[in-house]
């Protein structure tokens, strides 16, 4: 390494700590004493660097709320209290440095926290999982009620691309007599999975395969199959949002028009689905694209409270036919 390159590292290591000298009188880190003070700062700063939000929080606001209580080690559902607290300066360093990993970095929320939520559910995730986000999860609140009759009489359940291991989880909660089988194609989504499967206290009750699709499953039968697989379009993925790109691509896109998977799993499914079994798929705003692509079909379009034909239902018996 040069003189000279060693010479720019220590002018530029000598800028940054004026930097902060010159914050420390006149920047935010002086400036901003409240957590309300930090709150308007985070949400002008997070909608000046065109953050993008898609990852379970719906705007600067919620992301800005949600960073700043947890930096703070605060409750995240009681943020009135201490809106007009007086934040340490050690604290305030904290805080300006999650606002920025946010702002500058584009890292999602729950990669800088290193947890993501599903209702009631909190799931260890980094960059080697997509960040949980699933129509699945309102659907497992009530038993994926009314298409399966008794949740007590499901006995055995797939998620099929489990990634962080979440979907399997509340079904491991939604089927109470269930043995649930988790597949992913990636052994580092797996590893998260099987620590946050441990943390629940589920690893009687959740087999976890690597596999690619049904591939290396061992045969047998579910009584219910569910899969939210990658469905990006490749016009979608040449134009993703920055934030998108910090989250493994093979989790995301699935070809030309994001059903490759989707295709193989609807080929593969009736060697694994029980006589009576069901199978629903997750495949976002690709309603048109699956209907296109599989026209003999007629799947039963799923709507939540949060969106309408984002998950299609089939029967074994429709798989068949």
């Amino acid at each position: 390494m040069s003189q000279d390159h060693d010479q720019d590292i220590h002018d530029h290591a000598d800028e940054h700590a004026h930097e902060h000298e010159h914050e420390d009188h006149h920047g935010p880190l002086a400036e901003l004493v409240t957590l309300r003070d930090w709150l308007r700062y985070a949400v002008t700063r997070f909608n000046r660097a065109g953050c993008y939000y898609g990852h379970g929080l719906q705007d600067a606001y919620d992301e800005a709320v949600y960073l700043l209580l947890h930096t703070l080690s605060l409750p995240l559902d009681r943020l009135e209290p201490f809106l007009d607290a007086c934040i340490p300066g050690d604290e305030r360093v904290e805080l300006l440095d999650v606002i920025e990993k946010r702002a500058t970095e584009r890292l999602p929320a729950a990669y800088i926290t290193g947890e993501a939520w599903l209702g009631d559910f909190r799931f260890n995730v980094d960059k080697r999982v997509i960040i949980p986000r699933s129509y699945f999860a309102e659907l497992l609140e009530e038993g994926f009620a009314p298409w399966i009759n008794d949740p007590e009489e499901v006995q055995l359940a797939m998620d099929m691309c489990t990634g962080s291991g979440c979907l399997a989880i509340l079904m491991a909660h939604a089927f109470p007599n269930a043995h649930i089988v988790a597949v992913d194609i990636s052994q580092d989504a797996l590893d998260v999975a099987a620590a946050n499967v441990a943390a629940y206290g589920l690893e009687d009750r959740i087999t976890l395969v690597k596999s690619d699709g049904f591939s290396n499953v061992p045969q047998q039968r579910f009584d219910f199959i569910l899969s939210n697989p990658p469905y990006v379009t490749q016009e979608s993925m040449d134009n993703l949002p920055s934030e998108y790109l910090h989250e493994p691509g093979i989790a995301l896109g699935s070809g030309e028009d994001g059903l490759d998977l989707v295709r193989q799993l609807l080929k593969d499914a009736p060697n694994y689905l029980a006589e009576d079994g069901l199978i629903a798929i997750e495949v976002g705003h690709n309603r048109d694209l699956v209907e296109a692509a599989f026209p003999h079909l007629a799947p039963t379009w799923l709507s939540t409270e949060q969106a309408e034909d984002k998950i299609f239902l089939l029967d074994a018996f429709q798989l068949q036919s």
